[in-house]
């Protein structure tokens, strides 16, 4: 019986310790979670899965380096509370064994977490390729070429995901440089390709990938060519389509202010005279003279003053004539009424008339 067990301790003591140092210098502490952003910047966070509800402080060194402890000098804050130190690229140290602190003081205890090893190569996560190129190869192949933000090209390992419009699941293989090459493409379809990438195993040991780049399309309908019409059309759907409904809805509605007097351009009205003579009628009742405003002196100078008396006339008959100048048979003419009329002497060839 003391063979198994003297078998099983050297298992359970690799099983806590690990199966060597590097994986566990990979590893933070799991309160405490490194990652270095393209050699640029480092931020190590704390309480991931669980608020923190006391200010912590963080205290780091470098083995080999100094012993000395620094205090963070730029600390990560969610709703005022400490969640992290951000460090800058003059603070950070590659190949260095790096150590952190962190602690905090509640009610005169501390809260403590231990420091761990942690090496900065294997904590690097790359920035995501740019620049996606798709070349149209002889014999129906494709090459995609692509660029990396990352300052050391030659310690980045990558991976190409790919689809047609026809499939339903992504192809992902590894890369190995910054070619891919698809041997045997339909050019009735479609293909959409990301790339991301990875400090290899040469420079780090690190399990970040940087974030899928911008996809590329190339298919029947979208070559390299065509990827830059699509692009052209999506600016003016973007851009210039906007910019026309904005000025037409201008123009719609500078003419709805100015409707009335279109219409009477285009549609002139007629004049109604009825208006004109409604204060005649109205105000003055039809008196013509008090709605032309003639004074009343120039109106009685119009009336006439004077009278005018009744003139006869009489025929006198000719001097050489014994006939009367009616027939004898009929009685003479009663005389009219009214005082008889003066009479002038006037010669017997001529007759009497009366003067008005």
């Amino acid at each position: 019986m003391a063979a198994p067990n003297t078998f099983l301790v050297p298992v359970l003591l690799l099983l806590l310790c690990g199966l060597g140092p590097y994986p566990a210098a990979a590893r933070s502490h799991p309160g405490v979670e490194c990652v270095l952003f393209n050699e640029e910047y480092m931020n190590c966070t704390w309480g991931n899965k669980e608020m923190p509800t006391v200010n912590y402080s963080l205290f780091y060194w470098y083995k080999n380096t100094s012993d000395k402890e620094v205090e963070c000098k730029h600390y990560l804050q969610n709703q005022g509370v400490r969640v992290g130190c951000h460090f800058k690229q003059n603070e950070l140290i590659q190949f260095q064994p790096f150590h952190v602190l962190i602690n905090a003081s509640v009610g005169g205890k501390t809260l403590e977490i231990p420091s761990k090893r942690m090496e900065l190569q294997d904590l690097v996560k790359p920035e995501a390729p740019v620049n996606l190129t798709i070349h149209n190869m002889s014999n129906n192949q494709l090459q995609l070429t692509w660029a990396s933000p990352y300052p050391k090209d030659k310690c980045l390992e990558h991976a190409v995901k790919y689809k047609s419009n026809k499939d339903t699941s992504w192809t992902e293989l590894s890369v190995n440089g910054d070619v891919f090459s698809l041997p045997s493409v339909d050019y009735e379809k479609s293909y959409t390709f990301y790339v991301r990438s990875k400090i290899n195993n040469y420079c780090g040991r690190t399990q970040f990938w940087s974030e899928w780049s911008v996809p590329v399309i190339w298919g029947s309908n979208s070559t390299s060519k065509g990827t830059k019409e699509q692009l052209y059309w999506f600016g003016i759907r973007t851009v210039l389509v906007p910019i026309a409904s904005c000025l037409l809805l201008v123009v719609l509605v500078i003419l709805l202010v100015r409707m009335e007097r279109v219409w009477v351009i285009l549609m002139p009205r007629i004049p109604n005279p009825s208006k004109n003579f409604d204060e005649l009628f109205i105000t003055h009742n039809g008196n013509f003279q008090e709605w032309t405003g003639v004074p009343k002196d120039v109106v009685e100078s119009f009336k006439p003053n004077y009278s005018e008396s009744i003139c006869y006339v009489t025929e006198l008959p000719q001097k050489d004539s014994h006939e009367p100048l009616w027939d004898s048979s009929n009685h003479a003419p009663p005389p009219m009424p009214g005082p008889p009329a003066t009479h002038s002497e006037h010669s017997p060839h001529q007759n009497s008339y009366g003067t008005v």
